[in-house]
This record gives C-alpha cells, structure tokens and sequence, in this order.
C-alpha cells in the first residue's frame, strides 16, 4: 500500500468532524504521553510516598468515572459539542493547578476533576462521546478504519509526548513536572478550540418517534444484558491493563533498574510509537479474521509477554519485552471499538460506548491502588503488577472468546 493509499484510507475518509475528533484525541493524549512519565517521579519530589501516588490517580479515575456516567447518560440532550468543550476546560484548568501547586489535596482535587491520565489510554469522558461521533460520521463497513485511525493517531502523539518528557527531563531550568502539566493545559485549551468548531452532524440524531421508525432488529429489553455484560468484560481488561500502565511501569523500571528520566521517556517513546504502527494492520486483520480474532490474538500475545517481564535479567532484555509487548498491545482497540457500536443500534451508540468506558474507568480507578500496594514489600521484587495483569488480560481474552464466538458480526 503507498502512503498515498493509506493517508486516503485512515485519513481523506473521515470527513471534517472526523479529523476534527480525531485532532482533540491527538493533542489529548500527547498531553498524557508527557505526563504520565513524569507524574510518579513529580510526586516523589514533592515528598509524597508511593501510596499516594495511587490514591491520586485512583481518585483521578473516580472522577473520570463519575464524568463518564453523567456523559453517557446526558451527553446527547445536553449536547455533544458542549459538554466536550466543558471537559476540555476542566482538564486545562486541572493542569495549571499541578503546574503550580505542590499541595496533596490540591492535586487530589485537580486529578478529580481534570481527566489525569496514568498512560496514553483514553479512559476518559471524552471517548464515549467521541466514539459515537466517529460511529455515525460514516458507513458500518469504514468503522474499524475510522476507529484505526483514531486510535493510530492518539498512539503517536502519545509516543511523542512520551519524547519530550525526555526532553523535559534534560533541562534544568523548570521542574519537567511542572511544565509538562503547563503544556497539558495549553493543549486543553487548543482542544476547546477545536471542539467548537464541530459541525451540527456531530450532535445526536432525532429520536424516533412512531414505531414504523423504531429499530425492529434491536428489543430494548434485550440492550441492558448485551451491554452490562460487555462492560463487565472490559472492566476485567481495564483492571488487569491498569496494573501495568506507563506510570507503574516507569516506577518499576526507575527503582527495578534505576533507569532515569531521559530514559524512561525515550523507552515510552519508542513503546507508544510501536502501537501506533502495528495498529495499521488492525482493519486488515478484522477483516480476513473478523473482529473476535483481531480483538483477541495479538491482546493475549501482549500479555504473554508482559508476564515475562518481571524475570528479565537487565534492563536491555525488559524493555526489549516490553517493546515486543507494545507492538501486540493495541492492535484489538480499533475491533473492541466496532464491536461495541456494532451489537447496539445507532441510538444507542452514546449511551453503550460511555457504559463501557465507564466501566473501564472504574476499573482503571481501583487498579492504581492495588498497583501500589503490590509494588511494595516482597511481591516489588517479584514484578507482581505485571504478573497479575498478565493472567487476568489471559482471563479476559479467554472468556470473551467463549462468550461471543458464535456472536455474527461484520468487521
């Protein structure tokens, strides 16, 4: 395929309110990118113990969960494009407070209410709604590009955030911390820019009103089982992902290895950039295998190999493992994203999208704290984060397939 080919395919395609989305979720996660490498070694210096580096972002996760909540139920009568443009506002004024401040409670406060992000995943208000956006902004059978696309762009941004907190990490004229949350809320406040510029298609369509228009193929009764089951399924996925995001990871390189800060940024780099890339073959994947076998071989390669990681002898042979890890590791979320929209009727989108991110958001919320707690005493030796994640991601991988393999549906 020529690169003509493929800007035409995961690009041209999406239309103005899918570059649009796709822009804000770039810049978003770029932001999370270069924090998230730096928000464990910021609170280390600010005097606060490890613990609280997991109340922090446990309470970071509440609040995304909280937000999720009121977006997947309101969202499409208060208005899509307002309450993107009210997140983005809460994460730009989050950020300047952790720029400035070094009180605990502060931050425990900014982290609720800004969309504090332990790695480049989304699991953020945002998603829900920006999933739907995309899902009814083209055809059924261009949702797995689109998702791609989506997905490949936020995975590179996050691979360059990751970059200039190494950069961050050489200068010695600011804090790295400091002027990494100071450049997350001018992105915030970009996005906010952008999100008002959404044309009026992004907003939800009109509700049927008589039952000739109703969707026949779609019994609301049968709805809640379909979704709660699925949230179920990728809350377990979020937990297991959750004990081994990119900020344990660089706590556990720094004091398993003693990998620095120019280090760890250029390790996430290279393990955010790889994603990005292995991504692209997502959609011809679904496409010769179906959604079930793109969602789930290359997740449960990926947590093969993270369960490897813990016994690596140096920190060459770990961060080669993790590499290979990250190669594998996002290659299911453009199928996971279809699927989702796929077993629910487009008047359901918003609502199934927000209760399945909100799902892994609780779950992200609790697995910060059981992260922390595992990476003290004798099971820090062990990597017990890392090993634990990997035999639930195997859980996970495991009963989805048994659950959904006759499911028909169409990548």
């Amino acid at each position: 395929m020529t690169s003509t080919q493929v800007r035409t395919t995961f690009w041209s395609g999406l239309g103005r309110t899918g570059r649009l989305v796709v822009a804000t979720r770039a810049l978003r996660t770029f932001g999370y990118g270069c924090t998230s490498v730096l928000l464990a070694q910021m609170l280390t210096e600010d005097g606060d113990a490890p613990w609280q580096t997991g109340l922090l972002l446990a309470v970071a996760s509440a609040g995304s969960v909280v937000a999720s909540l009121a977006l997947g139920l309101f969202a499409d009568v208060w208005g899509r494009r307002r309450v993107l443009i009210a997140c983005s506002c809460l994460m730009a004024a989050s950020g300047i407070l952790f720029a400035v401040s070094e009180s605990y409670p502060v931050l425990v406060a900014a982290a609720f209410i800004g969309t504090i992000s332990p790695s480049t995943n989304d699991n953020t208000p945002f998603s829900g709604v920006e999933q739907s956006i995309l899902a009814q902004s083209c055809p059924a059978e261009r949702h797995t590009q689109v998702f791609t696309c989506y997905n490949v762009a936020a995975l590179a941004t996050g691979a360059l955030g990751g970059l200039a907190a190494a950069g961050l990490g050489l200068q010695h004229g600011v804090s790295a911390g400091d002027a990494a949350f100071a450049l997350y809320s001018l992105l915030a406040a970009v996005s906010v820019l952008l999100f008002w510029h959404l044309p009026a298609d992004a907003e939800a369509p009109t509700v049927p009103t008589t039952p000739s228009s109703a969707e026949p193929d779609l019994p609301p009764v049968r709805l809640p089982g379909h979704v709660k089951r699925l949230a179920g399924l990728f809350a377990l996925d979020a937990f297991s992902g959750g004990l081994a995001v990119q900020a344990v990871l660089a706590w556990w390189f720094a004091h398993h290895f003693g990998a620095t800060t120019a280090q760890l940024g250029l390790i996430f780099f290279a393990a955010n950039l790889l994603p990005a890339l292995a991504q692209l073959t997502a959609p011809l994947l679904a496409a010769r295998r179906g959604l079930l076998a793109a969602m789930l071989l290359p997740h449960a390669g990926a947590n093969l190999l993270l369960a490897f990681i813990p016994f690596a002898p140096t920190l060459g042979m770990a961060v080669a493992l993790l590499l290979c890890r990250q190669a594998l590791s996002k290659i299911d979320v453009p199928a996971r994203q279809t699927f989702t929209a796929a077993i629910v009727g487009p008047a359901h989108r918003t609502a199934a999208a927000s209760m399945t991110s909100l799902a892994r958001s609780i779950a992200v919320s609790v697995s910060p704290i059981a992260a922390t707690t595992l990476l003290t005493g004798p099971l820090a030796a062990l990597g017990g984060p890392l090993l634990i994640g990997a035999a639930l991601g195997l859980g996970y991988d495991l009963t989805v397939w048994r659950s959904y393999r006759d499911t028909p549906v169409q990548a």
